[in-house]
């Protein structure tokens, strides 16, 4: 097979879906490995480097969609590159399609094989290809939610860990997940009270038993949700529903309930987010106030941190990259013999394959590859 891997264009997006070791492993299974010119670069990975891993360095993108049987990146496609994926090319990568109904229908209406990291479900009910990713945005989103806390950002001048005599500040996690777990032990480190809501009992129960001491944990329902955050400092949105929209946690009347000057950082934002007033930031503008409250909703929060993240994501990915081209370009197969690549086909040949995507929109869908689905928290 050809593997094309483009330079990612997503706004401030640094991440680079393949490593050099990843390289030298298909070209050694025979395989050849397209990589655009300084695709690498903003993760710390020069051009040489996947030469010397065996890799052809082409100058634009146009030629990697043109040439390539499957398509290697970090985020969605964006519009450019939407028109040049064609009927039959397999695109493996995160695309979120139920936060777009726009996304959904280009990528479904032009034909290729889609792939979504984050659907991809393991035999044990796990989310092996979103887990990195969404370790690194529960860490970094309490550094961000520190940061706009400050004054200058215009947040409430609140010092998360507070000081001798000074209470802590107060951090909210909506989910209990990998994401929302992660949040709060780096929020505990920073000594502040934390609170985890989350629906799931047991998990509640695990969480309990296993966070520091300055960690509670609380069954999740409006009321409770309302009573949280009206004394947080930083509310974390860390919700997730496999395939589908976040649910909307906080209304855009629970904000008066909330302390002006306070954070949400909504990592949800790439399933739409879980706070009625979210909409998608970048890294260059990621903040706004609605009702007196800072939003940071930035869709690719570990793209700031790219030579973890990228790491991170590519250890991840490549055994399954790998399991795929094995197959060739024949991925009905791929999906037959492991139901993970099953459930991580989103859309196939103009079909929309995912069924908590067609019902975010309505549409129609196949159940070619997988008739289960399930819901899980970060």
């Amino acid at each position: 097979m050809i593997i094309g891997v483009p330079k990612e264009i997503k706004v401030h997006e640094y991440r680079v879906a393949l490593l050099p070791f990843g390289v030298d492993e298909f070209v050694h299974a025979g395989h050849t490995v397209l990589v655009q010119r300084d695709a690498g670069i903003g993760a710390g990975m020069p051009n040489d480097e996947y030469e010397q891993a065996g890799a052809t360095i082409v100058d634009s993108a146009e030629e990697i969609f043109a040439k390539a049987d499957l398509i290697m990146k970090v985020k969605e496609p964006q519009p450019q590159e939407i028109k040049m994926l064609r009927k039959g090319q397999i695109l493996f990568t995160y695309l979120h399609l139920a936060a777009e109904q726009e996304l959904t229908e280009g990528i479904t209406k032009s034909g290729c094989r889609s792939i979504a990291y984050e659907t991809l479900i393991d035999q044990h009910g796990r989310l092996p290809l979103l887990t990195p990713m969404s370790e690194v945005a529960g860490r970094m989103s309490v550094q961000v939610g520190a940061r706009f806390l400050e004054k200058p950002q215009g947040g409430r001048g609140v010092l998360l860990s507070g000081v001798p005599g000074v209470s802590p500040g107060k951090v909210v996690v909506l989910g209990g997940g990998v994401s929302g777990s992660g949040a709060a032990r780096v929020a505990a480190g920073f000594g502040a009270d934390v609170v985890i809501l989350d629906t799931n009992i047991d998990r509640l129960r695990y969480l309990s038993e296993t966070m520091p001491a300055n960690v509670n944990v609380s069954f999740s329902n409006r009321q409770e949700v309302r009573k949280q955050i009206a004394d947080a400092d930083l509310v974390i949105g860390a919700v997730l529903v496999v395939g589908a929209k976040a649910p909307r946690l906080i209304q855009r009347s629970d904000l008066k309930l909330m302390q002006p000057g306070s954070v949400i950082v909504d990592i949800a934002i790439d399933q739409g987010g879980c706070v009625e007033t979210s909409r998608a930031t970048t890294h260059a503008e990621p903040t706004y106030i609605v009702d007196d409250i800072i939003h940071y909703c930035v869709g690719n929060m570990p793209g700031a941190v790219s030579r973890t993240s990228t790491s991170a994501l590519c250890n991840a990915t490549f055994p399954w990259a790998m399991e795929i081209v094995r197959n060739g370009t024949d991925l009905a197969t791929a999906a037959a013999k492991h139901s993970p690549i099953a459930h991580g086909i989103n859309t196939f040949d103009g079909e929309l394959t995912c069924k908590a995507v067609a019902d975010s929109f309505g549409l129609p869908w196949s159940d070619r590859f997988v008739k289960n689905y399930w819901t899980a928290n970060r």
